[in-house]
């Protein structure tokens, strides 16, 4: 480990773990984005995690429009970097760097602004060295494996000034964006609930055993902020996420960030009063997935509203009709929106209007890429050049993030809980053991 790293390990500050998101929420934006650079300058950029996401950045990163060029490609497993390096090879002129390691990215200047598409453990660790490194950061959903990680990200986002866009792009689709301002408006009136929903036909997987890595992988590397133990078949192509929770977040965190996003943010609420969940492992019982595969969440908030989650994670029937969407619903009408666009329900369940998306972004596909990831990352571009406002940044999107948290640590304990409504902290004292989580000695991030 670097000296310059030790170092920025060593940092403590106690206010850090007291930082409340809610008070980020309402900040205003204009300090953050105060010492961007010039709007002409040509933007460059690394990619840091060269997995299933990957697909999505071609296109932004390739635009003319976008005046960006790649520098770097870095991945923990060798054969990741060379299919990104060929597929780069066939869209853009330049020849970026091969790395496996994040740390000597952040150590080049020239490197104005990163993506962080690592394993779920890397993604506030990465941010945050990144962002004290003076990086831009477009972090990957999700933007934090814990509560306090949203703290965290958030507080380092405040004290280095950076524009971080947190990666749940339909906040950059201009038909959502219609029709949340739309539901604001009042176009079905009072707006008191909302349904979001996934499912999936997710098979089988390998029961863990221990082995040698596989070839080409820095194994130590992947592990990062994560307690070290031995390597074990077939985590690191994406069974991580199932794997326990030293690496991912269930599915929650994989996919219920994007609908419960859409959700809250159509509902404008910020912190529920209550919590509870009802799920299990129902598929494939005796394989080596460790969670949860079928969720029901429930969240609470002030005015009785109220945020329902269904996710079938290995159930592929489609209860509301689609794979993926959120469905709001008011006093005067109804609204089903999802990445394809949205429709406008009167409250006989009437077709008043609707609006299909130009882009193609996926619904359930791994990687999920296509028109709102162009358009979310030319965003976040746009916002460091000056021109353009985050359509995500990144304290609100730990407002959503900790949604997911809540149902997995409800999840986890066996029961719901009490939420304080002011700065989004648990009652239940069983439930806040779960508020962080274990790190490598000297790997936990502290600002």
């Amino acid at each position: 480990m670097s000296s310059n790293r030790r170092n920025f390990l060593k940092k403590a500050v106690a206010s850090a773990t007291g930082v409340s998101i809610a008070g980020s929420v309402l900040a205003s934006s204009a300090k953050s984005y105060s010492k961007i650079i010039g709007a002409n300058d040509r933007l460059n950029i690394a990619i840091i995690g060269l997995g299933r996401r990957l697909g999505a950045y071609y296109d932004p990163i390739s635009r003319k429009e976008s005046n960006v060029e790649l520098l770097y490609l870095c991945d923990v497993m060798k054969s990741q970097r060379e299919k990104a390096a060929a597929n780069f090879t066939k869209i853009i002129k330049n020849k970026p760097v091969l790395e496996n390691d994040i740390r000597k990215v952040l150590e080049d200047t020239k490197v104005d602004a990163i993506f962080n598409a690592t394993p779920d453990h890397w993604h506030t660790p990465g941010a945050c060295m990144a962002m004290e490194a003076g990086k831009h950061v477009y972090l990957e959903k999700p933007c934090s494996h814990n509560p306090k990680e949203g703290e965290i990200v958030v507080a380092f986002q405040q004290k280095y000034n950076k524009v971080v866009q947190m990666g749940n792009q339909q906040r950059s689709s201009p038909e959502s964006q219609e029709i949340i301002k739309d539901i604001h408006n009042g176009v079905i009136g009072n707006a008191y609930k909302a349904v979001a929903f996934y499912t999936n036909s997710r098979g089988e997987v390998p029961i863990p055993k221990k082995q040698a890595p596989p070839e080409g992988l820095d194994w130590d590397l992947f592990q990062g902020p994560a307690p070290r133990k031995e390597y074990e078949h077939d985590t690191w192509d994406y069974n991580w996420h199932w794997y326990g929770w030293d690496y991912g977040t269930a599915e929650m965190g994989n996919n219920a960030t994007h609908e419960l996003d859409v959700a809250r943010w159509a509902l404008d609420v910020v912190y529920p009063m209550h919590v509870d969940v009802n799920g299990g492992k129902f598929h494939y019982v005796n394989d080596g997935w460790s969670m949860y595969d079928t969720m029901e969440a429930s969240f609470h908030f002030a005015n009785n509203r109220l945020i329902q989650w269904q996710g079938q994670s290995r159930n592929a029937y489609d209860t509301f009709g689609a794979d993926r969407g959120t469905i709001i619903y008011g006093s005067e009408g109804s609204v089903f929106v999802n990445r394809g666009g949205y429709r406008l329900y009167d409250l006989k369940g009437k077709l008043v209007k609707e609006k299909k998306g130009a882009g193609d972004e996926g619904g359930i596909n791994l990687g999920g890429g296509g028109g709102m990831t162009t358009m979310h990352a030319m965003n976040f571009f746009e916002t460091i050049r000056g021109k353009e406002k985050l359509t995500s940044p990144i304290e609100q999107g730990v407002v959503s993030q900790l949604l997911t948290h809540y149902a997995n640590i409800s999840s986890r304990i066996g029961k719901g809980f009490d939420v304080d409504e002011k700065n989004g902290r648990i009652y239940d004292r069983e439930a806040m053991k779960l508020w962080s989580r274990d790190y490598e000695p000297g790997w936990e991030p502290k600002i």
